[in-house]
């Protein structure tokens, strides 16, 4: 830890330095990364003549668009020589009567404009340009729909103007006070049958389920078009355009309206971290260079990702990042983003290799400023688009401040991701027996977050699903989730693997620093990984889907864990536990395994031991003289043994000479939840 100390008065402190005085020695660095993303904004926006929001409309004025009697078509490209849109109306070849004009050499602007009758509803289309040594095709970078032939696997940009535009019929807004339960979800896989899942078919068959489930808001993945199937989303190709593979735009605006409908808000995942290589299909070396958008030479190119790395200072960049937030806003309604890679926008090394040990790391040469500004003004026109609207950031590195507000010196993002614990269960459940699980090791990564931050828990997402990873239950269990999971079988592995499975998301879930996220099937213990079709595979779509049939058959235990997922959200939505920052710790025992806490007006009580139940345990009791047990993880209703009365009320014991307590009978491997009752 650098022992320098800042000269800055305390009142004049950020507060995030305020909150945390081991930051004070880099306040002076702090201040100039806020003066930094002013200055940026200021030039943005012409020095406040005009509005951020005003700046981040560029899909407004490039790509195609309708006038009342004819088409306008504009693009940025400053290497060009000449420009051409190219279709079945031009023989796919270069035509003098679709040929742009530079109306912005500076900034290498051209232009079409062309009769209401040279395009029409569903015609392909792509660009033609000319640079010096050199021309190729291209697919434009503000493409709002680009679709894949079946047979010859060519993208081309494709003009949508459909003779009835989606009508919306809900007006929705997230309720801030509410924690976001997120159930995480990919459109292509979440179907049953091995195909690629379509936007009407996750609206007819899995939207339901979601809100039966108990969840409140949506996160989809893999939105934005993307050339390989298999990169789950990951490569971009064409920022604007919604992945054609699963179904129309109204589709999609259909579905959107649906879950609005029900209550829950939508929220994508955005990457803005990098883009893929793809040339024709991309906007990599789009007018013939390669610093259109990107950094040029070696440091344009990820060493690990095969991709294109962003550079974040240039004008062009920001206008065309900016501009994308704005659009899936406006044009699809969604309610936020959850921002993919920061870890490698933040940093020159972009994480590899490193482990951040100190606050040092954070505030040296290594951070790339630039895109730290860029995360800053992004989040700055989200929240003026949509006040409500959640922006989740995916961090590796725990970059203080990255869900701390921008006028705190934070960037601005409402919540952050808690990568930690999803990692520490999946370490626990592969490398050490329950029996020597650390309780003291369990509360901190729980609970290892800032004060000034709020983050999302989860114990698995879709990067504990994929191939060569296994989900918490199929570690726990292996061969026995396809032999032993019948509801009258009793396998002391499975009992074993159900009553951790229900005690580590609900104990997730109760010390959650605001909300909590579920990947799609993982709340029934979905026994399989994910594997999208690849040669490897022989292009198989096995474990590209989600076997819901599974969850609904009665004689199966998968059933009993999905009852008890929506059990635990109903409890703890209903007693409003996440309220509070940090819940209250009570009692930790290493050799009897226990932890028990407050949080609300709830006692969670957790006795990990594999075998030790003891009887009349005593329990510190808060003020409240009398709790009823509200949740237990041992029903026979959620695949337990149902060792204790559901529903049963107990009195806090005063004893003379000692603390007020319950006394409680604690079953091993067991989880209870009391409420306190009001009197």
């Amino acid at each position: 830890m650098d022992s320098r100390k800042s000269t800055v008065p305390p009142a004049k402190l950020p507060a995030l330095v305020r909150n945390d005085p081991y930051l004070e020695p880099w306040t002076d660095t702090i201040r100039q990364r806020q003066r930094q993303a002013v200055a940026t904004a200021d030039r943005l926006t012409d020095n406040g003549r005009l509005k951020l929001t005003d700046f981040a409309a560029a899909h407004e004025f490039f790509g195609l668009h309708r006038r009342p009697d004819s088409w306008v078509f504009r693009e940025r490209a400053p290497n060009a020589t000449a420009c051409h849109l190219v279709g079945a109306f031009s023989d796919w070849q270069p035509h003098p009567d679709y040929a742009l004009r530079c109306t912005d050499r500076c900034h290498g602007v051209w232009e079409i404009v062309l009769p209401a009758d040279r395009l029409q509803h569903g015609d392909l289309y792509r660009l033609h340009l000319d640079w010096p040594g050199g021309g190729g095709d291209r697919i434009p970078a503000f493409a709002r729909r680009v679709v894949q032939d079946a047979d010859s696997l060519i993208f081309n940009a494709q003009v949508w103007q459909p003779p009835q535009p989606y009508t919306w019929k809900t007006r929705f807004r997230v309720p801030r006070t509410r924690p976001p339960l997120i159930y995480e979800t990919h459109i292509g896989m979440a179907g049953e049958t091995p195909v690629v899942g379509t936007f009407r078919e996750f609206g007819e068959h899995v939207l339901p389920r979601i809100i039966a489930a108990g969840y409140n808001t949506l996160q989809i993945m893999a939105l934005q078009e993307h050339p390989y199937y298999g990169s789950f989303g990951y490569h971009i190709s064409n920022f604007f355009a919604l992945s054609s593979r699963f179904g129309t735009p109204e589709e999609f605006k259909q579905l959107v309206d649906a879950a609005h409908a029900a209550g829950l808000a939508v929220i994508m995942d955005l990457v803005h971290s990098h883009a893929a290589r793809n040339e024709v299909e991309g906007i990599s070396r789009f007018d013939g260079s390669d610093h259109l958008y990107f950094h040029g030479g070696e440091r344009g190119m990820h060493p690990l990702w095969d991709s294109r790395l962003f550079d974040y200072a240039k004008t062009e960049t920001l206008h065309f990042l900016l501009s994308n937030c704005r659009f899936w806003l406006d044009e699809y309604r969604v309610d936020g983003f959850r921002f993919d890679g920061i870890t490698s926008m933040l940093y020159k090394h972009h994480g590899l290799g490193k482990a951040f040990n100190g606050y040092e790391d954070y505030f040296n040469d290594t951070v790339d400023t630039a895109a730290l500004t860029y995360l800053q003004l992004a989040n700055e026109l989200i929240h003026s688009l949509r006040p409500d609207a959640l922006s989740v950031a995916e961090d590796v590195s725990g970059y203080p401040g990255l869900a701390a507000p921008i006028e705190d010196g934070g960037v601005g993002f409402d919540t952050r991701l808690a990568l930690g614990v999803p990692d520490m269960w999946t370490r626990l459940a592969k490398d050490v027996a329950d029996e020597h699980w650390r309780m003291d090791t369990i509360w901190h990564e729980l609970n290892n977050r800032r004060a000034d931050e709020r983050t999302i828990s989860y114990v698995e997402s879709h990067d504990q699903a994929l191939v060569g990873d296994q989900t918490l239950i199929f570690r726990m269990l292996g061969a026995e989730m396809y032999t032993r999971m019948h509801i009258d079988d009793r396998s002391p592995a499975v009992d074993r693997a159900i009553a951790l499975h229900k005690m580590i998301r609900l104990i997730t879930l109760a010390t959650a620093g605001y909300g909590y996220l579920n990947f799609m099937g993982n709340e029934f213990g979905h026994p399989e990984w994910i594997d999208f079709p690849r040669e490897g595979n022989q292009w198989s779509y096995h474990y590209a889907r989600r076997q819901w049939s599974l969850r609904d058959r009665p004689d199966l235990k998968y059933g009993q864990l999905a009852e008890f997922d929506h059990a635990m959200l109903d409890c703890l939505g209903r007693n409003s536990c996440l309220d509070t920052q940090y819940p209250n710790l009570l009692h930790q025992h290493e050799e009897d395994k226990h932890l028990f806490f407050q949080r609300a007006n709830l006692l969670f009580l957790f006795n990990f031991h594999p075998q030790h139940s003891p009887y009349d345990h005593p329990v510190p009791s808060p003020p409240d003289s009398q709790y009823r047990l509200v949740l237990d993880t041992d029903e026979p209703r959620f695949g337990g043994f149902g060792r204790l009365e559901s529903g049963q009320t107990y009195h806090r014991l005063d004893r003379k000479g000692s603390a007020p307590q319950l006394s409680i009978y604690l079953p091993a491997r067991t989880a209870l939840v009391l409420q306190a009752v009001r009197r």
